[in-house]
């Protein structure tokens, strides 16, 4: 019998060990995990970039990697808060709640205030017009223009979505304390001034070129 299996699964059982804190209290998933987290580390793509000696930025792709997962959490978090609200759920709460902040915008102007691309913010639109919680009427001074309003419906849903949606931004800053929460929040502010620069001013740019902006 080869006992270099059960030598090496002793060896990761005590690597596993040293690494908790509380050494009597784990489960067969926790060692699990753990083994699944110990390999991807091993053949993540910054460890495929370094054995092809290639220039990483550890730190920068850390945090892209983190801001991506959070999207994502954000994404499947509105989803549940807005469960009673599916005409919201899919980015047009975004578009509404922009929209109740204004008298009225223009279609590129509320889908520039969201950052989306054109195509995108404007099947929103279409979606929140069809539910009739917005509405299109023509500029008064160029009726080439259609601007964009919310309807009393539109209204009556932001008064009883607002507070299922407060308590999804209040779960999303999760156990963060006040100081910190205002920390984050200047620095999210700077990295998005930052890319509405290169959203408004570098479409058509590659990512060299927006990399010499840095």
């Amino acid at each position: 019998m080869d006992t270099s299996f059960l030598l090496n699964l002793i060896l990761e059982v005590q690597a596993y060990e040293q690494s908790k804190s509380n050494k009597n209290n784990f489960t067969i998933e926790d060692f699990r995990i753990w083994l699944n987290e110990k390999a991807y580390q091993n053949t993540n793509p910054t460890e495929l970039f370094k054995k092809e000696n290639q220039k990483v930025f550890d730190l920068e792709n850390e945090i892209a990697k983190q801001v991506i997962l959070l999207g994502r959490f954000s994404k499947q978090m509105i989803r549940r808060g807005l469960k009673d609200f599916p005409s919201l759920a899919n980015e047009e709460f975004t578009y509404l709640y922009r929209l109740m902040d204004e008298k009225s915008l223009t279609k590129t102007q509320l889908v520039e205030r969201n950052a989306h691309e054109k195509q995108t913010g404007m099947e929103i639109i279409r979606r929140l017009v069809k539910n009739n919680l917005i509405e299109e009427f023509s500029d008064e001074n160029d009726k080439r223009i259609t601007r964009l309003k919310v309807t009393d419906l539109g209204k009556e849903v932001f008064k009883k979505s607002v507070q299922d949606v407060t308590l999804v931004s209040r779960i999303l800053s999760a156990k963060i304390s006040d100081e910190e929460k205002e920390s984050l929040l200047s620095i999210l502010k700077k990295l998005n001034e930052f890319h509405f620069t290169v959203y408004y001013d570098h479409k058509d740019s590659d990512i060299h070129k927006i990399n010499e902006l840095i």
